[in-house]
């Protein structure tokens, strides 16, 4: 059976997408079979792997022009699939609002495929908004990317409360995935105190992988490339093969 996996965090810039595209990357060169469905407005996984955001992606699934199977695109890494987003995805955010079940939207779209695939991710926009709320719904498990500073903390007390009241109502069966630690600094004292602090509370939820600041992590999304592509030695493309194996091991 199919894992769906959320990325979620109400803060941007935390290398949420980052992580979504170069660990899905991992686990298809692992041999997985893995979609990315982009479900941010801003459609930077789209972009990040060299799909044009003007192809038909996810909206057009929610608004009934399109299925799902006919918008998935491949990538250029085998085993590797997109749902594109764009702009217009925005309008979803409000079309949603006054419709009957509306956090169910991307669970009813999703589920008909899920055993396609070994892992579907869904990337959600920084916000704790009808979007994120749909991917909670429609995912097993919630992987939490926390930058290594002061106002990640606060920011992750504000997700988990929204994390709780999904469980207690729409999606009882959601699960911690994983926090996993982004561009972690060892030279700062505080980067090292957000990783005691949250992994001394959350303990095995917290992913013994920790992602490093690296340049080349920032720059392969330029070129349309996951990170094994375009500097596979690297840090970044390191840290990433190694969170694959715990993914793999907890899956």
């Amino acid at each position: 059976m199919g894992k769906r996996l959320v990325f979620a965090n109400q803060k941007g810039g935390v290398g949420k997408t980052t992580t979504a595209v170069n660990l899905g990357a991992a686990l298809a060169a692992r041999g997985q079979r893995v979609l990315l469905v982009d479900f941010d407005p801003q459609g930077n996984t789209t972009c990040s792997l060299g799909i044009e955001v003007s192809d038909p992606g996810i909206y057009e699934v929610l608004s009934g022009k399109a299925s799902i199977e006919s918008v998935v695109r491949r990538t250029s890494q085998t085993g590797l699939w997109v749902v594109p987003a764009s702009i217009d995805l925005t309008g979803a955010s409000v079309e949603l609002v006054d419709q009957e079940g509306r956090e169910f939207f991307l669970r009813r779209i999703l589920e008909p495929i899920t055993d396609s695939y070994d892992f579907i991710f869904i990337d959600c926009p920084p916000s704790l908004g009808i979007l994120t709320l749909n991917g909670l719904v429609a995912a097993h498990g919630v992987i939490i990317p926390l930058q290594c500073e002061y106002f990640a903390l606060e920011g992750l007390r504000m997700l988990l409360g929204t994390i709780s009241k999904v469980q207690a109502g729409p999606n009882p069966d959601l699960r911690i995935g994983g926090i996993l630690f982004t561009m972690y600094d060892s030279r700062t004292r505080l980067a090292n105190e957000v990783v005691q602090q949250v992994t001394r509370y959350f303990k095995e939820k917290v992913f013994r992988t920790i992602i490093p600041r690296n340049i080349r992590l920032g720059e392969a999304p330029s070129y349309g490339k996951s990170i094994f592509e375009y500097d596979p030695d690297c840090i970044g493309a390191l840290s990433y093969r190694k969170l694959a194996e715990e993914v793999m091991e907890h899956a």
